[in-house]
């Protein structure tokens, strides 16, 4: 009877032993069997089109890294200055303009030769066009952004902007010229007709086509007569009727003679 139990214990064992074994083999099998995980294809195409649609989601964050992976991926570098602009435009659009300026810079730096050269230097002057609040404290902004619509006439003279530029750098020359008027005249009512004569001086020379040139030039015709300056005070007179006969200004510059 115990070497019936011995030998029952003894298949019992060598049967569990087996399935252990065959169990391991199966799990080892099913485990190498399986296909590896294909890693998506890099195609810079695809990328910028998800870029795009993140950036239409206001997901500026996600884009930009799609866009960076297609700089450092893309091997033909076909593709690599879109990136690089777009990279620049997100910022924009996430209302980031001192960094979408920083990536504008940066890709004509890179890519000076690129016909999208011109609109990245027109998107620097715009975004400090887009800043300016007023005379008053905008004054500093439309100077940055004229001395980049000028160097964008300068680098790119076949730009694609011709027709709205002009009206562009117009305002910009009109708001400094405002901001100056306005410190001229804060001078002027303070009775320091030196300090006003050079900042009414500055607009006539700097900015002959000043919308309020009229008014600049009386105040500055009235500034020499309080420095008791006869001589140029008749000769901005002139200059005031001479050039607008017709504005209210000239009348009352009559009355200063």
């Amino acid at each position: 009877m115990e070497k019936v139990i011995l030998l029952i214990n003894s298949t019992i064992e060598k049967f569990f032993k087996f399935f252990v074994l065959v169990f391991i083999v199966s799990l080892l099998l099913s485990c190498g069997g399986k296909e590896p995980v294909k890693k998506e294809e890099f195609n810079p195409v695809t990328y910028l089109q998800k870029a795009d649609e993140l950036i239409n989601k206001k997901e500026y964050e996600e884009a930009r890294k799609l866009l960076l992976e297609i700089k450092n991926r893309e091997s033909a570098k076909e593709y690599a200055p879109l990136a690089q602009l777009k990279i620049a435009d997100s910022y924009l659009k996430e209302n980031e303009p001192q960094l979408a300026i920083v990536e504008y810079r940066k890709f004509i730096e890179i890519y000076p030769e690129s016909t999208y050269a011109p609109y990245a230097q027109y998107s620097i002057a715009m975004a400090y066009f887009r800043q300016i609040d007023g005379a008053e404290r905008g004054a500093g902004t439309a100077q940055k952004a004229l001395e980049e619509f000028l160097k964008l006439e300068k680098m790119y003279p076949r730009h694609p902007y011709k027709e709205i530029l002009p009206l562009r750098i117009q305002k910009c020359r009109n708001i400094i010229a405002e901001g100056e008027l306005i410190i001229g005249k804060f001078y002027y009512k303070k009775g320091s007709y030196k300090a006003a004569v050079d900042r009414f001086e500055g607009i006539v020379k700097n900015y002959p086509d000043f919308k309020d040139l009229d008014e600049t030039l009386y105040l500055l015709a009235d500034s020499y007569k309080n420095l008791n300056m006869i001589d140029m005070t008749k000769q901005y007179v002139n200059l005031l009727k001479q050039k607008f006969p017709d504005s209210q200004f000239t009348k009352k510059a009559e009355r200063i003679l």
